[in-house]
């Protein structure tokens, strides 16, 4: 174990790790004051070693360790990965492929939403991590052993895990499941940044088709700017001050100055004059070409009851099949099939289905109930229903 920034000595490691079956991979990071991350640590594990390499090191080559991230013969794996595949497609151009992510896996054999490292390190290694080093500056050099051992600790533990949950996967017949998740994590769409989709990110409540159109251009304006400027949208301008400009659409700099939080030095600088420009483009754009929010299906009144009954119908279907119930149905899916038989929803489709959807309606439209079966519910057919919760 150790920490290595000398490129010959990373590129021996590389081409060790990469005659391993599989590789257990970790990063450390640090984002909160940049737009993109600043990646400090990669450790790797492998069966007889794990290695840190020092990603802050002056001329440090990690050109081997992107290789050994896009070679196919070896299986990466990760414990939740999203944030970690993003730094090496950026950095490196690729997602790392094939993949493994041990967090959707404990979801699928029923350890619960978005478990935590630990706990699967405590459940299935048997092993306690010191947690002392959690919020470390990862970027300040030199790195003590402690902090080192913590960060090697996520790969090397993650062996263990990686190998219980497979099996348990594979013993369950349920690989397909996780196939369907990784997916997701594998595509290189959803690690793609469209400014031109940043305003999605805005919790918008209402709005009308043209205020959209003006915050579509402003937002995708903050957004290449945080890019070229490496900071957080928000250190460029704050979601409010979006929302405000694009309803009252300023067109000088001393309307644009009237904004909350932003100084008449910025308003009337080059910045505000990046922004009314902006603002102009949404204000000239044709109608044909405003935006609109997802329009959300009328619920009919009394859905309220249903939604209930199906939240419970959800948590004992998955503690019966060992499944996170997060992964089966959302609380927007069980309002939307509360709704419509036919909800474009994935509890409605495939192995969700099986396991939930068909019951879901039947439940719905009373061709079964719940009863308690000693200190279990369990769902009945409803003419075998009786007094007393008894059939």
């Amino acid at each position: 174990m150790s920490l290595i920034s000398d490129n010959k000595v990373i590129a021996g490691a590389c081409q060790r790790l990469a005659k391993e079956t599989y590789i257990t991979v970790d990063t450390e990071f640090m984002r909160d004051r940049t737009y993109w991350p600043r990646l400090c640590l990669i450790q790797l594990g492998g069966a007889k070693e794990a290695v840190a390499i020092d990603a802050l090191a002056k001329g440090v080559d990690l050109a081997p360790l992107y290789g050994l991230m896009a070679n196919s013969k070896v299986l990466k794996v990760f414990h939740a990965a999203r944030q970690d595949v993003e730094i090496f497609f950026y950095k490196g151009g690729a997602v790392p492929a094939p993949l493994f992510d041990t967090q959707i896996a404990a979801m699928v054999c029923g350890f619960g939403d978005a478990v935590a490292y630990d706990t699967l390190v405590a459940k299935l290694a048997k092993q306690r991590i010191d947690k002392s080093s959690r919020f470390t500056d990862w970027s300040h050099r030199p790195l003590s052993k402690r902090q080192l051992d913590y960060a090697l600790a996520d790969v090397i533990h993650l062996r263990t895990v990686y190998e219980k949950l497979l099996k348990r996967v594979n013993g369950s017949g349920r690989m397909d499941w996780l196939e369907a998740e990784m997916s997701v994590l594998i595509d290189p769409a959803t690690y793609a940044l469209d400014p031109r989709e940043a305003w999605r990110r805005i919790k918008i409540r209402s709005a009308k088709p043209r205020m959209l159109a003006v915050l579509r251009e402003l937002a995708a304006w903050r957004e290449t700017e945080a890019q070229r400027r490496d900071l957080p949208r928000n250190r460029v301008l704050r979601d409010e001050a979006l929302l405000e400009i694009a309803a009252s659409t300023p067109g000088t700099g001393k309307e644009l100055a009237r904004t909350r939080g932003l100084s008449s030095s910025v308003a009337q600088g080059s910045q505000g004059r990046a922004i009314l420009a902006a603002v102009k483009r949404g204000l000239d754009l044709p109608e044909a070409d405003w935006p609109s929010l997802p329009r959300k299906p009328e619920r009919p009144s009394g859905l309220g009851p249903v939604v209930d009954l199906l939240k419970v119908l959800l948590k004992m279907k998955c503690e019966a099949h060992g499944v996170a119930q997060k992964l089966v149905a959302s609380a927007d899916d069980l309002e939307r099939i509360a709704a419509d038989d036919r909800a474009d929803v994935p509890a409605l489709a495939g192995w969700r289905r099986e396991i939930f959807g068909e019951d879901a309606l039947a439940l719905k439209h009373g061709r079964i109930g719940l009863t308690v079966a000693g200190k279990k519910l369990k769902p009945v057919p409803v003419g075998r229903c009786r007094a007393g919760g008894r059939e």
